[in-house]
């Protein structure tokens, strides 16, 4: 008898089964196919973006050979170009140096392109500060200290990436200006810092030496 009951329920299952299915296979099949496109467009989507990224790489090592190869018309081209059309990934690396690459023929206009990317409120704050830091630089020979100081003086502060350098350009600029007391007082922030570069280290050591006995620390 219970074997009976057991054929009854079986057949009772199935015949909800087919109800449900007679009514839901539609939805459940387009599920199942929006979910493999979803997959699959996924999937497209990720080897388009590698195909790109993998390409704009290739582009990238091929603008830096060139101007390592001092075909620096070229080379700025080159970076120009991934700037414009490449992956968010290398378009602000390709700015970067293609500025550096135009600094190479007009300073100036190269400190204006630093000076794009350091005001790019969708940059980096890092990158932000390195544009600021290479804009000074370029800008050194022929700005004020006041001047520097206005671009750097953030820049140098406890705990920022770029701090050494920006020290170091501001050390130059006071300097160059005749202001002891500012040169001495950038000069020691960079040999009071643990983190400063041996090598920045040592030139700062050097210039300490060229300061008027009143200035040194």
């Amino acid at each position: 008898m219970s074997e009976l009951f057991d054929e009854v329920d079986e057949e009772v299952r199935r015949d909800q089964f087919k109800k449900l299915w007679d009514q839901y296979s539609i939805y459940i099949i387009a599920g199942a196919f929006l979910i493999i496109a979803a997959v699959g467009g996924w999937r497209g989507y990720q080897y388009l973006e590698a195909k790109k990224a993998a390409e704009a790489g290739a582009a990238f090592d091929k603008a830096v050979e060139l101007s390592e190869q001092n075909k620096h018309a070229e080379a700025e081209a080159a970076f120009a170009d991934l700037a414009a059309k490449g992956p968010s990934g290398y378009r602000m690396l390709a700015r970067l140096r293609a500025a550096g690459e135009v600094a190479n023929r007009d300073p100036q206009a190269a400190a204006k392109m630093f000076d794009d990317i350091a005001a790019d409120r969708g940059v980096g704050v890092e990158q932000q500060d390195l544009a600021k830091v290479r804009a000074a630089g370029l800008l050194l020979d022929t700005s004020s200290y006041p001047t520097i100081l206005q671009r750097l003086e953030a820049v140098a502060a406890p705990g920022a990436t770029y701090r050494h350098s920006a020290r170091e350009l501001l050390a130059l600029a006071a300097f160059r200006a005749n202001d002891m007391t500012a040169a001495r007082q950038w000069l020691d922030m960079i040999a009071n810092d643990a983190e400063t570069p041996a090598s920045m280290r040592s030139r700062a050591e050097a210039m300490q030496a060229l300061l008027p006995p009143v200035a040194k620390s």
